[in-house]
């Protein structure tokens, strides 16, 4: 006590306390700061007490900025929103493409949250999965690549479309194929699954896309694609993972927490299978 009186007496420049007969009183600096020492106090335990789970969602205003593909946004963005403004209808949220796969945003603060595969990522950011996809092949109905048996031969002979934003064209289908001796001949490059669906439906050539991509749920969105039709690809591709990402500066805010609740609900909601116990140790 008197190390930290003897401090305060410097910060102030004024005795703040002293003796009257056994006792300590105030002198009349201290008897003037008195009532202002005490809202501080007040004030700084609430600035370090930690912050309430509790949100008033029916008051909660703000913008959640969710970077994420074409696909997930077509396929998930209404459930999503329906989700959402039930419970907090002043929120709102805004989806940005995602052209790389750079953590910058994240650190910086400029999104929220973003929805896709795992990459070059930084270290510290925070991961949930949410569904398994995989690779199927696409085409218009009637196609002459669905009158017989779905043979690797019969597939890379086919004209392609394929979805990509990167200079030089690998994908798992093009690295099984090489491993057999075989090549396709790709005839376009879009910059995203829903316009090589679009392609594809139009023309002969072979769409290369996620199964979640041609789901009911896209075909509700747009009804042209059930002019489609999908197939297992006759090589063996691996599962895609698909999880969401955040930065941990987010991690204990409840609102932020309150999101990514939701966008793992309204995601198991479509995709069962994300509740696989695999999952469990993510």
């Amino acid at each position: 006590m008197s190390r930290t009186l003897t401090r305060l007496r410097a910060a102030t420049g004024d005795p703040l306390l002293v003796r009257a007969g056994r006792g300590l009183v105030p002198t009349p600096r201290a008897a003037e700061i008195r009532d202002d020492v005490h809202r501080l106090h007040h004030h700084v335990r609430q600035v370090l007490s930690p912050p309430s789970s509790r949100l008033d969602f029916a008051r909660l205003e703000r913008t959640f900025t969710i970077r994420a593909s074409e696909g997930f946004v077509a396929l998930f963005s209404v459930p999503l929103l329906t989700a959402i403004a039930g419970i907090a209808p002043h929120a709102r949220l805004r989806f940005v493409p995602k052209p790389v796969k750079d953590a910058t945003p994240l650190r910086e603060g400029q999104i929220d949250l973003e929805i896709g595969v795992l990459g070059a990522s930084a270290p510290e950011v925070r991961t949930r999965p949410l569904f398994r996809d995989k690779f199927v092949g696409a085409v218009r109905q009637g196609h002459p690549l669905l009158a017989g048996d779905m043979t690797p031969e019969r597939y890379a002979a086919c004209g392609h479309v394929v979805a990509s934003r990167k200079e030089v064209l690998t994908d798992p289908v093009g690295e099984a194929l090489d491993e057999i001796g075989l090549k396709r001949e790709i005839a376009a490059v879009v910059p995203s699954h829903l316009d090589a669906i679009r392609v594809a439906r139009q023309s002969d050539l072979v769409a290369l896309v996620p199964r979640s991509c041609v789901g009911r749920a896209m075909i509700a969105i747009e009804p042209q694609i059930g002019e489609l039709v999908s197939f297992e690809l006759p090589v063996h591709t691996p599962e895609i993972l698909i999880s969401a990402m955040w930065h941990p500066r987010m991690n204990a805010d409840p609102a932020h927490r309150w999101l990514r609740e939701r966008v793992k609900t309204v995601c198991h909601a479509t995709f069962p299978a994300a509740d696989d116990p695999r999952f469990a140790g993510f």
